[in-house]
């Protein structure tokens, strides 16, 4: 297994402190990550921003580094599009998808990331799994043109509990789709980590880690001098404080002979905040945590913060 940091960590998406993609890369190598997953939209990897000359320049730094580019995060939902049923939302993605492919190739990626859809109404999941299967299918079919793997992560509505998950792959039914299971969803759902990650084990080229603490939410209700319990809010927190079982699911990956990335992402509001001291920090103690899981040495540092 090999640790991965996601660059949406570094991304600025929740007012932390950003990076551009050469700053991220430089980072990962110093914290001691040996590869890498950049996230495939602003600001980071965007297809309609980046040339080719950047891609280069990219792959170049990676290297210097060397930090592995092991995925290429794409950002899809199947399903959206409901109320404009003349735009072709799906065809858009699945060209968002081959160029994403196509970048992945040059940069020496061996996946692509994708999720399925969120939930339209619930008289319509089943058109919505049709609709995700038909989509993922095909873009499986177009990343293989450029020898690069679909990994599909189950974090969409559609198909996100872990049977689904695997009913869901398997109506995909093609050799160039992957599953690129993470606890977090299961953990949240009470399932059984290790049992779940030793059937999907086989089929997985990518796990990616968080961690998280509930936050218990109370409504008041003054007529009766009291609270309605509501759903909790989760907040991230450093892989190994959270109530995600982390040891389980590794325990189970193993036993179905995984080997694949194992990816940390900080993609959400985080205990401590946003800075840049703060990310550095988590990103750290969470590689601790994977490498203690893997059972993997301490990592080294390649690349000089200049």
């Amino acid at each position: 297994m090999k640790p991965t940091l996601f660059s949406v960590s570094y991304a600025g998406l929740w007012g932390q402190d950003s990076l551009d993609v050469a700053g991220f890369i430089r980072k990962a190598s110093q914290l001691g990550y040996p590869a890498v997953e950049l996230m495939g939209k602003r600001p980071h990897l965007s297809i309609v921003d980046v040339t080719d000359e950047q891609l280069d320049a990219i792959a170049g730094e990676a290297d210097k580094c060397g930090v592995q580019i092991a995925t290429i995060a794409g950002y899809t939902d199947f399903t959206s599009g409901a109320s404009a049923a003349e735009v072709p939302f799906v065809e858009m993605q699945i060209a968002y998808v081959r160029e994403l492919s196509r970048i992945a190739k040059r940069l020496g990626a061996k996946i692509v990331r994708t999720f399925t859809g969120y939930s339209t109404s619930e008289e319509s999941y089943r058109d919505d799994w049709d609709k995700c299967v038909t989509a993922v299918r095909e873009c499986s079919a177009v990343a293989a043109e450029f020898d690069v793997v679909l990994g599909l992560q189950n974090h969409h509505d559609v198909g996100v509990n872990f049977a689904a998950f695997g009913e869901f792959l398997n109506d995909v039914d093609h050799p160039n789709c992957k599953a690129m299971f993470d606890p977090w969803s299961a953990a949240i759902h009470g399932e059984d980590l290790r049992a779940c990650a030793r059937q999907m084990a086989p089929k997985m080229v990518q796990t990616t880690l968080a961690d998280y603490v509930r936050l218990p939410r109370y409504a008041y209700m003054p007529g009766l001098v009291n609270y309605r319990r509501q759903a909790d809010m989760l907040r991230a927190v450093t892989l190994g404080e959270g109530f995600i079982d982390q040891a389980e699911f590794f325990a189970g990956l193993k036993e179905g002979g995984f080997d694949g990335y194992v990816a940390y992402e900080m993609c959400s509001p985080l205990r401590g905040g946003g800075s840049m001291e703060n990310l550095d920090a988590v990103a750290a103690a969470s590689l601790k945590k994977i490498n203690k899981l893997i059972g993997n040495p301490p990592a080294n540092e390649h690349c000089s913060a200049k």
